[in-house]
């Protein structure tokens, strides 16, 4: 990969972000996932690279052959943090030489499966820890870490939940 410095990010950056500033419509955006409900429990999934089948989790009866949901959420928010983490530690020169970062999260299988009414479904609690190779001192290392919470898509989205919506249509020709 290029190595890229805090002058090359913003030089890459500011022009969308004038662009931003002058026309903040042009700001909003729309991601789209879309999947195809496949044979047997399963949903193959086109991400940015690569076609995933997601099914059960082995928890819930699943062969554990096939890509976890709530696996691939983790994962979404490692891969955000991780890239926001970066982008930060690059605009504030950051001396940062490696690391890692990882998420786990404590589910109730029972909440899913309909077991008990008392158990939730989804995720209770997640982590998500980050583990930096740098010489950078504590308050440096605080103000990382803030400004990756505060800018990390993903994590503010699990943090501030959006209103969500759902919607069924029959197809036309079914």
């Amino acid at each position: 990969m290029n190595h890229m410095d805090a002058q090359a990010l913003r030089t890459m950056q500011a022009p969308l972000k004038e662009r931003y500033k002058e026309q903040p419509q042009a700001a909003l955006i729309t991601l789209r996932a879309q999947g195809t409900l496949g044979e047997g429990i399963a949903c193959r999934v086109e991400t940015g690279r690569a076609l995933v089948e997601a099914g059960l989790h082995p928890a819930t009866g699943g062969s554990g052959l096939q890509a976890c949901s709530g696996d691939m959420l983790l994962e979404a928010l490692v891969a955000c943090a991780g890239v926001t983490l970066r982008a930060v530690a690059t605009a504030i020169d950051f001396q940062l030489q490696g690391g890692s970062v990882a998420a786990e999260g404590d589910l109730d299988f029972r909440g899913t499966l309909g077991v008990t009414k008392e158990a939730l479904v989804g995720f209770r609690e997640i982590r998500l820890r980050f583990e930096l190779e740098t010489t950078e001192p504590q308050e440096r290392i605080d103000s990382l870490v803030k400004l990756t919470e505060r800018y990390c898509v993903v994590f503010q989205t699990l943090a501030q939940p959006p209103q969500l919506s759902l919607v069924v249509q029959p197809l036309a020709d079914a």
